[in-house]
């Protein structure tokens, strides 16, 4: 399964600049990686990883903005199309006897 992570925030004053990018830490220093612009992503293994992937999103959240989250399974996620440009390092296809979840 995959996390996926879709936000908008403020960046405006100074503060909303640094919750943007106290969150942004946050989402990389778990784990996820950029899909695009405001859009990240990680792996899971199971409901019991998205339970808690969930809270620590829910205990990291900026005080204002928009963020949403979705989780989809990896046949989903591998369905994606890319329509413009050029796929990402971390998007190599990679066969599921090659994944590795720990």
């Amino acid at each position: 399964m995959r996390l996926l992570v879709f936000f908008d925030l403020p960046m405006v004053t100074k503060a909303e600049k640094r919750a943007y990018a106290q969150f942004r830490k946050f989402l990389l220093n778990d784990g996820y990686d950029m899909i695009q612009w405001s859009v990240y992503g990680r792996i899971l293994n199971g409901s019991d990883a998205e339970k808690k992937h969930l809270a620590r999103l829910a205990d990291n959240l900026p005080p204002e903005g928009s963020v949403r989250c979705m989780t989809v399974t990896e046949k989903q996620y591998a369905g994606m199309r890319l329509m413009v440009g050029m796929p990402l390092f971390q998007e190599k296809k990679v066969a599921a006897a090659q994944m590795l979840l720990f």
